[in-house]
């Protein structure tokens, strides 16, 4: 049965019928078409660029494909049509082509060296086991790996990076020559310098960036995927390390207080920003819409950019095409236009995946 979406707004204001045969938008009329929603705002489905269906609340592995499968769905009755897992201590290749499940790229394991992330969710891993690793994570992912750059060092007391800079460049050219792109993890202000510097793909949080290092991930293509929403909970992190970690207390504290000054210089600079909660473990899923607030309310993004993070231009990131003739059936119908009021973002009225009213 073909669907017909009658006389939506697309973003760029012009106004069509759109029709939805099997997994495929058309804007050629389709005779006997159901029509499922009338007016309204329609975008293409939209994208949390950074989660982890593979960690449940509590910052525990899944036990099952189905558990990991429940997770997505809470994402997916929200707007989000297409994620990327940013790592998952469980493996769910089946999950890939589930027609059930937004659409899926992910991340093997997280990879850092012994005692430098959280326990149980990473792949522990040397300095001189990185590459190897690395190649071995290209693998069981389907195009990302992710790296941990830098978590809280014990010794010093205080956030530190995780690899020297040769040998995180070493590992980013060998996930490259494997087809596959780069997340790092990062906090720390050093560790996203070298990040940058070795041609990661994505920086994940980057609450170390500075305005010149965002004017270089600009002109080099990298993207940002700032996650707010999880920095948010830094005074949390930051409150629990007071008596045994004090300095890295305080970089915490200084990291989210001066956070939403250093997206907004990424944002000027004209660097990639995609929307992404970091669900999974200490985020809820779900979430998406309060990323896009904080980016526009707190970052000072635009509303229509970041409708662009959070959908159409975080699908072609990710290889997906928007609303165009023969792309894929995916959509969000608002009751009004998200780009005069963002908080609309909230409230989807319909949610068609792969052609199939979902919400």
């Amino acid at each position: 049965m073909a669907l017909h979406v009658r006389g939506v707004v697309l973003p760029g204001d012009e106004v069509r019928d759109v029709y939805l045969v099997g997994d495929r938008v058309t804007f050629e009329p389709v005779p006997g078409a159901e029509t499922v929603a009338s007016g309204g705002f329609v975008l293409p489905g939209l994208v949390d660029a950074h989660c982890h269906i593979g960690i449940r609340p509590g910052s525990a592995p899944v036990e099952s494909v189905d558990e990991a499968r429940a997770l997505a769905m809470l994402d997916r009755d929200a707007g989000v049509l297409a994620m990327r897992d940013a790592g998952s201590p469980y493996p769910y290749p089946e999950l890939d082509d589930d027609p059930e499940m937004p659409r899926l790229s992910r991340a093997g394991t997280h990879i850092a060296p012994p005692r430098r992330y959280l326990r149980g969710l990473f792949t522990e891993t040397p300095a001189e086991e990185l590459t190897s690793r690395v190649l071995e994570q290209a693998r069981a992912g389907n195009g990302w790996v992710k790296i941990v750059a830098d978590w809280i060092d014990r010794e010093t007391g205080d956030l530190g990076p995780t690899y020297d800079f040769d040998t995180l460049k070493a590992a980013v050219d060998m996930a490259h020559r494997a087809g596959a792109r780069v997340a790092v993890h990062t906090f720390d202000e050093k560790a996203v310098e070298a990040c940058v510097r070795a041609g990661a793909d994505s920086i994940e949080h980057g609450t170390g960036l500075t305005v010149e290092l965002a004017e270089t991930m600009a002109s080099e293509g990298a993207a940002l995927v700032p996650t707010m929403i999880n920095v948010e909970t830094f005074e949390g992190i930051a409150a629990r390390a007071d008596g045994k970690f004090p300095a890295y207390a305080a970089h915490m504290r200084r990291l989210q207080a001066g956070f939403p000054e250093v997206v907004r210089a990424a944002y000027e600079s004209g660097a990639q920003i995609f929307a992404g909660t970091d669900a999974g473990g200490g985020i809820d899923h779900g979430l998406l819409a309060e990323e896009m607030m904080l980016l526009h309310e707190k970052a000072g993004m635009r509303a229509v950019d970041v409708l662009a993070a959070a959908s159409w231009r975080a699908r072609a990131w990710l290889g997906l095409p928007g609303l165009v003739e023969g792309g894929f059936a995916d959509l969000v119908v608002y009751e009004s236009d998200p780009r005069e009021d963002l908080s609309v973002v909230r409230t989807p009225s319909r949610v068609v995946l792969r052609g199939r009213v979902v919400r």
